[in-house]
């Protein structure tokens, strides 16, 4: 049984929360990964400009620096996204990364987007999994010799909550990885917003955008769902069909989150505070659905994103927040907690992710990660 470290945000004098980060890995056994001179990188969520849930860059630098002091050579990084906003090329999101305050003064290492300029810097996996067989891995989080991720725990609107599976395999996804994940691969053009200019023509190397009467459109046929058009549209006229289920989705974001931990050391945290309703990938952030429960770490990705599920699960709704207001109009209590076992999941709870977002299934994805070894959901909760 996989154990899973845990302390809460109750700070002393004595002790402030960053020397309890620090505290909480090296109980759960960090100082045991070898270092010594070993490129690290540090997957984390740099947030999405006007969203103020991400996470601090003060437990990023806590995350750097102990790496440094093991003899390690950190770097913070990230990919860039699918959708269109401060994150889709890397020269906006290390923008974005410094102005939300994830520079290298801040965090005592460097921020490195890992699929490059415009998203298409990958390394293929082989993996030969069922969903997918070779997964697109920005190319510097596979160069590290090391993979940390440093994750906010939040809700979200198609996975049910993000944690580490989330964290690792779609935000390690390059922007082709990001489109096999989410759906068939296959973006299209919106003829309201398209100037003709061509530029999807251009990038394209299989020549599946096609000019006709001044618009754009895309060749589905010819196309293969590499998502460079995405990058390069001046009027971001181009996006990506979200067609498969949301079952799949979380079945393919397990599988690239075992392409990006195979055959190399892995650690894992992951801090529940701040927990909006929605992805920190929003420019903007609703109020929390439940009070900040603390700050967890494991070897065990599965077992740390169980762990965090049922953590919260156990807490009270925050009343006038999204999870409040429909527990209001399914006609259930907000006040209470619900009582787990502590080492697995009872299966017949209330359930706080899915009752803000009903669609979501977040179950299905760490039912497969089990299945295909990335780590089990079975834990031991180990309070500090």
């Amino acid at each position: 049984m996989a154990k899973v470290y845990y302390t809460s945000f109750k700070a002393t004098e004595h002790e402030n929360l960053l020397q309890k980060l620090h505290r909480l890995m090296k109980t759960a056994g960090f100082e045991s990964i070898d270092f010594t001179n070993k490129y690290a990188a540090i997957k984390i969520h740099f947030g999405e400009l006007g969203n103020l849930a991400f996470l601090r860059p003060n437990y990023a630098k806590v995350v750097a620096d102990y790496v440094k002091a093991l003899g390690g050579k950190p770097f913070l990084t990230d990919c860039n996204t699918l959708y269109v906003g401060s994150r889709k090329n890397a020269l906006d999101h290390l923008e974005t990364a410094y102005l939300n305050g994830f520079s290298p003064l801040q965090t005592g290492c460097h921020v490195l987007i890992a699929d490059g300029l415009k998203g298409t810097d990958e390394t293929i996996v082989p993996i030969n999994c069922e969903y997918v067989k070779e997964a697109k891995i920005g190319h510097a989080i596979m160069d590290a010799d090391v993979f940390i991720s440093l994750t906010h725990f939040k809700g979200h609107e198609m996975t049910g909550f993000g944690g580490a599976i989330k964290n690792i395999g779609m935000g390690s996804g390059s922007r082709a990885g990001k489109m096999e994940q989410h759906c068939d691969g296959k973006p299209t053009v919106d003829v309201r917003d398209c100037i003709g200019c061509g530029s999807c023509y251009r990038i394209c190397a299989h020549e599946a955008p096609v000019i006709e009467n001044g618009k754009a459109r895309i060749d589905h046929d010819k196309c293969v769902g590499c998502g460079r058009c995405l990058a390069v549209c001046p009027k971001d006229a181009i996006s990506a069909e979200y067609t498969d289920s949301l079952k799949v989705l979380n079945f393919k974001m397990a599988e690239y989150s075992y392409a990006v931990c195979k055959d190399r050391p892995c650690f894992h945290v992951s801090l529940i505070c701040d927990v909006s309703p929605n992805c920190d990938c929003h420019s903007e952030n609703d109020i929390p659905i439940i009070p900040d429960v603390g700050m967890l770490a494991s070897f065990d990705p599965v077992a740390l994103d169980q762990a965090c599920a049922d953590l919260c699960n156990k807490q009270p709704a925050i009343e006038g927040s999204m999870l409040a207001d429909n527990m209001h109009k399914a006609g259930e209590g907000c006040c209470h907690g619900h009582e787990h076992n502590e080492c697995g999941h009872d299966g017949g709870h209330h359930d706080h992710f899915n009752m803000v977002h009903p669609d979501t299934e977040w179950e299905t994805c760490l039912d497969h990660a089990e299945k295909i070894g990335l780590g089990e959901r079975a834990y031991e909760l180990v309070t500090i």
